[in-house]
């Protein structure tokens, strides 16, 4: 029973963390633009696509479940080395998405003919396909290196039994 609570304690814990850091952000982009926080939800599913937004999550709430086991074990070395992947994770996403995104809007532009009567189309169409491919890159790996430096930094804070730093910065001995 005692490990039950413990899954649901770390998944509410990760959970908040993500929601709450979903707020602040939507909150500085509805002060930033004028846009309502709806209209801000509708643009990101529309640029980025409903895949990149759960792999996304998926990989964000990976890491921020094993920065709260992190802060619970006192710093165990596995948790730090899985959220540190799955910080990776997020950059390789986004990395992805913005090769995706060049390839998509290069396919475009072989795929059609260009005459006086379809430039404007076949640009709108490479614009937006370029869109998604840096807006993934712009958003991918500032998240990342956030999420590496949280987790890098709660471990930094704990001392093993020893007196010695542990997990990350110990292995290099």
């Amino acid at each position: 029973m005692r490990a039950v609570y413990q899954v649901f304690d770390t998944g509410s814990r990760a959970a908040a963390a993500m929601l709450g850091g979903i707020v602040l952000a939507l909150a500085v982009a509805v002060m930033a633009t004028s846009l309502s926080a709806g209209d801000i939800a509708a643009w990101a599913r529309r640029v980025f696509g409903a895949t990149f937004i759960a792999l996304m999550a998926g990989l964000v709430f990976t890491s921020l479940v094993c920065w709260v086991r992190l802060r619970q074990t006192k710093g165990e070395r596995v948790w730090l080395e899985a959220g540190v992947q799955a910080a990776n994770g997020v950059t390789t996403l986004a990395l992805t998405y913005t090769l995706l995104g060049i390839t998509l809007g290069i396919g475009t532009l072989a795929s059609q003919e260009l005459t006086p009567e379809t430039v404007r189309g076949v640009i709108q169409e490479l614009t937006q396909n370029f869109s998604l491919a840096f807006l993934t890159t712009v958003v991918g790996l500032p998240i990342s290196a956030v999420l590496r430096t949280v987790l890098l930094v709660t471990n930094a804070g704990f001392k093993t039994g020893d007196g010695t730093q542990p997990a990350l910065l110990s292995r290099r001995r």
